[in-house]
């Protein structure tokens, strides 16, 4: 059964950095592409950054530049380091496996840009 658990969401100043993670048991990580997604309450969760198992990485045009993915496949875990954070950064952030038509996403954590 996998399972995905994120950490490092938190309150931050805009201009701020925080590392998000996901863990990933329950199967072997280097298979799966990753993904980040997150959502504002009343809206549709939205694609943020994708890395590939090959390491091949995209991001949606509003991170360009300060968000970046990332793997670990010895620790089955990927990251998303994101800075020059702002207001309209915070929501819940999610992450989503995904190998051949298996999809599983986390719980979520909770990151939010304030002053």
């Amino acid at each position: 059964q996998v399972q995905l658990v994120e950490s490092g969401g938190g309150l931050v100043q805009p201009g701020g950095s925080l590392r998000l993670s996901c863990a990933l048991s329950g199967d072997v990580f280097s298979v799966y592409g990753m993904r980040w997604y997150r959502q504002v309450p009343g809206n549709q969760r939205e694609f943020v950054a994708g890395i590939t198992r090959g390491g091949v990485t995209n991001y949606t045009d509003s991170v360009k530049g300060r968000f970046t993915i990332s793997r670990d496949n010895a620790k089955s875990t990927a990251y998303l380091q994101m800075n020059s954070l702002k207001p309209e950064d915070t929501a819940a952030y999610y992450c989503f496996a995904s190998w051949r038509s298996d999809g599983y996403w986390g719980q979520g954590t909770q990151v939010t840009v304030s002053s």
